[in-house]
């Protein structure tokens, strides 16, 4: 159609005699899908991802998204939850994608559904709603399970790394600078609450001095740059504080006196022998062998860790709960609340300081006997009395 000052805007016309192509005009939505998506700095991973999923209820449902109906999309979900085993927070992900492609190919700033009705006879439709939508009803959708070392645990997996290494030198066996390094990965995940990626894409320069607290030298100051990101964006940065003396000698031990037997240049914290850095899967699975060699129950993984780091500091160190959200990285409390997961005699322990306070505080710095409990004593039991039993 040509418009009045000579332009005009190409309209699709079906060629006579010619069938058109479903699978080439669902690349081409799905192209300027993903277009828009990189417009709005999402990062190519979850644009990828996003298409697989189109794809894959595409293939659930055996038909093209102009065809789906919210039926198809209620069943896919529903299989993937009951029968793929699938976590609430991975299915809810992909709700969100086909969401946002429902949502962008029914948008009335496109004319993906005028062209769909051209060549198909069927328009986009929004096939997720409130019926078959996963609601976030809870800050918490972490397996019930997962849990904190507690402060000997950890001691014990400590000490563990360290005699692992021990071990390999005794018997011979190549690997013992591994061992090394991934003792101190753990060791500084710990000493700073870090994630696994956090940790592992560790640079050197990423330590630096405090100037309020000279005495942890140069490593007073964490600079995380690959902190969590939300779903698609870029990684969040954060600055985390130093709070533990060991922590920092730990890191000063094995920047200066171990990784420069990995060879220059010294960049990367946790190097490997090929050049890259150490796997998320490798460290992962040195936690788990030391936790199954220790006999510790279910519950504890790489991450623990980190929820440990948050635990410990308070309710051993007494830090404040806006401090630790601080140094997790946590945009809410509600999401440090998560990892704060104190120990089974926690209450006790509580109760007990708050009680030795109080009586400080009044100059009774003797604590109260211990007692035991005694019950008042029963009412007297009331005297026997004639039943009345009527007349006969």
């Amino acid at each position: 159609m040509v418009g009045s000052d000579g332009g005009g805007t190409l309209s699709f016309l079906p060629v006579p005699g010619a069938a058109p192509d479903p699978d080439v005009f669902l690349e081409e939505v799905l192209d300027a899908w993903a277009a828009s998506l990189r417009s709005r700095g999402i990062k190519a991973g979850y644009v990828r991802t996003s298409r697989s999923v189109v794809f894959r209820l595409c293939d659930s449902a055996g038909k093209f998204p102009w065809e789906w109906n919210v039926g198809d999309a209620t069943d896919w979900f529903d299989h993937l939850r009951s029968v793929r085993g699938l976590a609430q927070s991975t299915l809810r992900a992909y709700q969100g994608m086909i969401e946002a492609f429902c949502d962008f190919a029914t948008s009335p700033a496109y004319d993906w559904g005028v062209r769909s009705a051209q060549m198909f006879g069927q328009v986009f439709s929004q096939v997720v709603n409130e019926f078959n939508r996963i609601t976030h009803s809870q800050t918490n959708e972490a397996k019930p399970e997962k849990r904190a070392f507690t402060e000997d645990e950890l001691q014990q997996l400590f000490d563990l790394l360290d005699v692992e290494y021990v071990r390999v030198l005794e018997s011979g066996r190549s690997g013992a600078l591994t061992v090394l390094r991934d003792a101190a990965a753990c060791k500084i995940a710990y000493g700073w609450g870090l994630r696994v990626t956090e940790v592992r894409r560790l640079q050197i320069v990423d330590f630096s001095a405090n100037a309020r607290t000279p005495y942890f030298g140069d490593f007073g100051n964490l600079h995380v740059r690959f902190g969590k990101a939300k779903a698609g964006q870029v990684f969040k940065p954060r600055n985390v504080l130093t709070v533990w003396q060991w922590a920092a000698e730990v890191a000063e031990d094995w920047t200066n006196n171990v990784l420069p037997r990995y060879g220059e240049p010294l960049t990367d914290l946790f190097p490997t022998n090929t050049g890259s850095v150490v796997s998320a899967n490798h460290l992962w699975q040195r936690i788990s062998d030391c936790v199954d060699e220790l006999g510790f129950p279910p519950g504890l993984d790489f991450h623990s860790l980190r929820r440990s780091y948050a635990t410990h500091l308070l309710t051993s160190y007494r830090y404040d709960i806006k401090f630790i959200q601080m140094q997790l990285g946590h945009e809410h409390a509600a999401t440090t609340s998560i990892y704060t997961l104190p120990a089974a005699d926690f209450q006790i322990a509580e109760l007990a300081r708050v009680h030795r306070e109080m009586l400080e505080a009044t100059g009774t710095a003797v604590a109260l006997p211990k007692r035991k409990l005694r019950l008042p004593p029963r009412p007297p039991l009331p005297p026997n009395r004639k039943k009345n039993r009527g007349a006969s």
